[in-house]
């Protein structure tokens, strides 16, 4: 059946604590958000482990996807349409790809990317192209648009306009995420005036363009996404859930290839460890999944797992200390390894160096590819970098943020009975 712009009998309305309403117009659209695929999103986290220390964060890839999709048609229907640089032919693969554009989100979001070196924009377009509910709904619109909405996702589209709707330095994706996650956080850092930005913002062939009169608002917006990952994304609370995270998918694996006997068997995650992996597979894990084996492994024999089980689910977390990358600190972390094994605490599992780094603004260059500019549109009709005429910009750009920090059971080490070992583990970590 041929859906291509075909729409909705009823435009179908979400309520939205962000952006009021989310408009939907658009057949393909509604069957995607109905699909299973999509419906997933629903039960995973948009900050993975970050609601442990921010409890409002409990909200989902689902509402930020269909977000992104609502700021990307507001640019189109509102500011693009009419425009000689804009093709109204793309409006349904742009909006398709804001929508999609998370679908291959696993459990916890970017925590579970780390733990198995998995990409989600890689399984955003698996899922896309397919054997899924998902591919079948593009393909009502031409047999090449999932390849195409595939293509925008993962930045090699042809169409430059296209791909920085979704993924560009100022885009609907973090638009969307820096005010949703700010209102679920309880703080303002992440708020700026979108709709001052939706008036500014103008279409190139090259990409996104913002008019010299919105230098402010720009400035506004990229001071919120700074101040965002110093305040919450780098939090080094939620980053000891994430450490308490790994650490558990890491003693299963090792469990797992040791034949390790377990009570409940980790039959979801068999694919995984043994990068097997298959779109299905995939598709089947979600944090309801993994909850529910936390629950089970905090009952297993092996008395490290089923600790780092109760430690997620009840948020008994690490303690942190800051710990710079230098020679003193690696030498530190090497005597703590070895003290740690003297009485008897693995620190494969509970001594752990957790970086994260940010850069405020990207500086470009002409030869990269990937990262690109804000530019702005001056009033002769030439384009300049934000950087040249922003004071504020210009001091940030380029700098990057580094937070890393040292986590280790605090509770373990002082019930440890008395021993120089344990002395020299105290001073060491600057415990009382």
């Amino acid at each position: 059946m041929e859906i291509f712009n075909s729409k909705l009998e009823e435009e179908k309305v979400f309520r939205d604590p962000i952006h009021r309403y989310v408009y939907v117009q658009d057949s393909v659209i509604k069957a995607l958000i109905d699909s299973k695929e999509f419906q997933r999103l629903r039960r995973i986290k948009q900050l993975g482990t970050s609601s442990t220390t921010f409890h409002g964060a409990e909200h989902s890839r689902f509402n930020h996807s269909l977000g992104v999709y609502e700021i990307t048609r507001r640019i189109i229907d509102e500011i693009f349409v009419g425009s000689d640089e804009w093709d109204n032919e793309e409006r349904l693969l742009a909006l398709c790809a804001g929508l999609l554009h998370d679908i291959g989100h696993g459990p916890f979001s970017h925590s579970f990317e780390k733990v198995f070196d998995l990409d989600h924009e890689d399984y955003s377009q698996k899922i896309i192209m397919g054997n899924t509910e998902v591919n079948s709904i593009l393909q009502q619109v031409s047999a090449d648009f999932p390849q195409k909405v595939a293509s925008v996702i993962g930045k090699t589209y042809e169409n430059k306009l296209v791909v920085s709707l979704i993924s560009s330095q100022v885009d609907a994706d973090r638009m969307d995420y820096l005010q949703r996650d700010a209102f679920y956080t309880g703080v303002s850092y992440g708020k700026f005036d979108m709709e001052r930005m939706l008036r500014v913002i103008r279409p190139s062939k090259d990409g996104l363009l913002i008019k010299a009169s919105g230098v402010h608002v720009v400035e506004d917006y990229i001071m919120s996404r700074y101040q965002m990952y110093l305040q919450i994304y780098f939090h080094p609370a939620s980053s000891s859930n994430e450490v308490i995270l790994t650490k558990i998918f890491d003693r299963v694996k090792e469990l797992y290839r040791a034949h390790y006997a377990f009570e409940t068997a980790p039959k979801h995650f068999m694919t995984i460890f043994e990068e097997k992996v298959t779109v299905h597979d995939y598709l089947t894990l979600d944090e309801a999944v993994c909850t529910f084996y936390f629950s089970q492994w905090q009952n297993e024999s092996d008395e490290i797992l089923s600790d780092l089980c109760k430690r997620f689910l009840n948020r008994n977390l690490f303690r942190y200390i800051e710990f710079a990358d230098t020679d003193e600190n690696r030498r530190i972390f090497e005597e703590l390894k070895q003290l740690f094994h003297a009485v008897g605490i693995n620190s494969e599992y509970y001594l752990s160096v957790n970086a994260s780094s940010n850069v405020g603004y990207d500086e470009y260059m002409p030869s990269d590819k990937v990262r690109q500019p804000v530019s702005l549109l001056l009033a002769d009709g030439r384009c300049e970098d934000l950087s040249m005429h922003s004071s504020i910009v210009a001091t940030i750009m380029g700098k990057r943020a580094v937070f890393r920090y040292l986590y280790f059971p605090k509770e373990l080490i002082k019930a440890l009975p008395t021993s120089k070992e344990k002395d020299a583990i105290m001073q060491l970590l600057k415990l009382k």
